[in-house]
């Protein structure tokens, strides 16, 4: 499937800006069943310097600067991608979840090395014993990991109320999973606290995300994943949907 994303942030400032320093992570990346086959950037009022790197985590960055007096600024994405179908994971056929937390604690392998950074505390996701008591019970013994984090995410998406009212993108996830009501991203970062709580490897996922109506197709804003290792699946809480991944 050929798709158009395009993405329009405006900045409306009280007063005359003198210099802006910004840097923009817009791009999509080609991996896990996704190409990119053309992006473009649109920045106004144009930059007079810019430049394009790759993070650490492979994202692609735009760093601009603009050294001229400005009151708005209005950055516009516009990316084609080409999207596969995927390889279908049977969650009941991978391995047991213990095994998994063996082979990341282990680390000796390039793949279990670079998932290890992701058990690993953060500042936004502290895996409290609140967050592991939850999900003990859906990662009993044995069990395999996928099928594990599929009921996980069933028991986030039907637990949890969808309330756009209750959280703001400085809530803390602890907050949110003491109220049970937030939006996508607390959705996440409660699975996420969940995995990271068992030793299991989680990281944040920023995706567009299509519905289709009796009209068109209509592309949605940011979504995020958790995404657990399990064959580096994606799952999202907020609708109770695996998505498989290489």
């Amino acid at each position: 499937m050929i798709l158009r994303a395009i993405h329009t942030t405006t900045y409306t400032y009280s007063e005359t800006v003198a210099l802006c320093h910004t840097e923009v992570r817009l791009a999509p990346r080609s991996d896990h069943g996704q190409s990119l086959i053309e992006h473009e950037l649109t920045i106004e009022p144009r930059p007079d310097s810019s430049v394009a790197r790759t993070d650490y985590f492979g994202n692609p960055v735009t760093a601009f600067i603009i050294d001229q007096p400005h009151e708005t600024l209005r950055i516009t994405a516009s990316s084609l991608v080409e999207t596969g179908a995927g390889q279908a994971i049977h969650p009941g056929l991978t391995p047991p979840w213990e095994q998994v937390r063996e082979a990341i604690a282990r680390h000796d392998s390039a793949d279990t090395f670079e998932a290890y950074q992701f058990v690993l505390d953060s500042p936004r996701v502290p895996p409290t014993p609140e967050f592991r008591a939850y999900a003990e019970q859906s990662f009993t013994q044995a069990r395999p990991i996928l099928e594990c984090a599929v009921d996980l995410c069933h028991r986030i998406f039907t637990d949890f109320k969808y309330d756009q009212d209750a959280t703001t993108v400085t809530t803390p996830v602890t907050e949110a999973m003491r109220s049970r009501h937030g939006v996508c991203q607390d959705y996440s970062h409660v699975m996420i606290a969940c995995l990271r709580a068992l030793g299991l490897p989680a990281r944040y996922v920023s995706a567009r995300a299509t519905t289709r109506s009796a009209r068109m197709p209509r592309t949605r804003g940011y979504r995020s994943f958790a995404r657990a290792s399990a064959g580096s699946t994606s799952i999202r809480p907020t609708t109770c949907c695996p998505r498989p991944a290489t």
